[in-house]
């Protein structure tokens, strides 16, 4: 335990972050001092122990594992010598169990593998720091959501504040999710909440233009680079400098327009298609994709590296389904918006929308609501004028089964995965068959009722 854990909870709490990639560093100072943290950052190993001599007292230091001339498994094993009760937490995007094993008998706290689980970091730092859950959330940034942003879900207010602490940081970021469930309205969000929102939000579908042309989407070309580019072309990237770029479905984007953008995020130069010369472009990247970008790495069909840049943090929106408080506050928004204010659901209506699994998620509720506004002229919203799989949910449905047993055939079947897959969070998750977010909710609302979820 730390020498402030049981000091006033209000009290900020000192962490050094330290990493020799400044947008981890970014990334990290931003997310946790948006947390109530009092946050210092060190480049080296060298200067994180430097700084723990002339800076007085930390809570806790979370250090990178592979850093040039000093990794962080040695400076934790020098900082210990000077420092013997500082909780460190390792992070690297090299998973690997000799060094976790290693870093743990060293005192390590935890060890933590990139893409950094939000939800596992902040764990981690609460339980090192004495922070308790209440405390932590009272110091939580709040900001005023876009208009069109429906939240009322825990899910997605949780992944909401999440992104409330992420946008203000440079940081590069992987948004995951199903078709359909509003990828490119977090990336809109993310981009208004940050120091850019002035500047431009430049968006491309990597899916949506071919692959010959895509290359000059994104970087230009110049005139007479190729047959039909009768004029100079400003390339996206470029369009994009000083603001956002949103690259959507990144997953179709083809292996020698990975290694070009690979490049990009590096340091952000690049060519013109038919030009030598370097142009450079600071635009903060943002990414999507409906597919799981690290099993597609593992196949070879995607760059593990350019994965690896990308996916700095990753934001999961979780499908409709697991959201089901946001069903019905999101159609009336849209039967709203598309109505003017005048129509209304009826009784059998709302019950449809929320036995309806909606597969297509939020695209495929908004695409409901616009032929039930059609088809009601605006008026009193029947049943019909819903999408015929929509309305046949309750025509179709037995009767519906005790609530009470509906909530211990949930609990059994958590509680039995979670055994099953040796307490491992991301195999239960997979193997029920929902979202890591979805589960860490579940095990919450668990614990609160006095069953045991986690590993003795």
């Amino acid at each position: 335990m730390s020498p402030e854990a049981g000091s006033n909870p209000s009290k900020p709490r000192r962490i050094l972050v330290v990493d020799d990639d400044p947008s981890q560093r970014s990334l990290l100072e931003s997310f946790l001092a948006g947390q109530g943290f009092e946050i210092v950052t060190a480049a080296s190993g060298q200067k994180a122990l430097d700084t723990l001599r002339t800076r007085g007292e930390f809570s806790m230091m979370i250090s990178d594992v592979r850093m040039p001339e000093m990794t962080g498994l040695e400076t934790l094993r020098r900082a210990r010598k000077e420092h013997e009760h500082l909780p460190v937490l390792l992070v690297t995007a090299y998973a690997d169990i000799k060094e976790a094993v290693g870093a743990m008998k060293d005192g390590a706290v935890n060890y933590l593998s990139k893409p950094i689980d939000l939800d596992e970091l902040l764990a981690s730092v609460r339980q090192a720091t004495g922070l308790s859950r209440d405390a932590e959330l009272a110091l939580g940034l709040t900001l005023p959501l876009p208009g069109n942003v429906i939240a009322k879900s825990p899910l997605m207010q949780a992944l909401l504040r999440d992104a409330s602490l992420i946008a203000p940081s440079e940081s590069r970021v992987l948004i995951t999710g199903e078709s359909g469930v509003g990828k490119e309205v977090l990336a809109d969000v993310i981009h208004a909440w940050s120091p850019r929102a002035a500047g431009v939000m430049i968006k491309v579908n990597c899916a949506a233009i071919p692959e010959t042309l895509l290359e000059s989407e994104l970087f230009g070309h110049e005139r007479g680079s190729f047959t039909g580019a009768t004029a100079q072309r400003i390339g996206r990237f470029e369009q994009a400098n000083g603001g956002t770029i949103f690259l959507d479905e990144i997953a179709e984007m083809s292996s020698p327009l990975q290694a070009k953008l690979l490049r990009v995020t590096q340091d952000g130069g690049f060519q013109r298609v038919g030009s030598n010369t370097e142009i450079q472009s600071n635009a903060r990247i943002l990414a999507a994709s409906n597919r799981n970008l690290e099993e597609e790495a593992k196949k070879g069909r995607f760059r593990e590296d350019l994965f690896y840049r990308l996916n700095v943090v990753e934001l999961n929106i979780p499908p409709l389904r697991e959201r089901r408080e946001d069903i019905l506050p999101l159609a009336s928004h849209f039967i709203s918006e598309l109505t003017k204010g005048k129509a209304r659901f009826t009784s059998a209506v709302t019950e449809c929308l929320e036995r309806y699994a909606w597969p297509g998620n939020v695209r495929e509720l908004r695409n409901a609501m616009e032929r039930a506004a059609l088809l009601s002229r605006g008026e009193m919203i029947l049943p019909e004028h819903l999408p015929a799989r929509v309305s046949a949910t309750v025509q179709t449905a037995a009767e519906p089964m005790d609530a009470k047993r509906l909530e211990e055939i949930e609990r059994e079947a958590v509680i039995q995965a979670l055994r099953q897959n040796t307490f491992n969070r991301t195999e239960t998750a997979k193997a029920l068959g929902i979202s890591r977010r979805a589960l860490l909710y579940k095990l919450q609302r668990l614990r609160e009722q006095g069953f045991a979820v986690d590993p003795v």
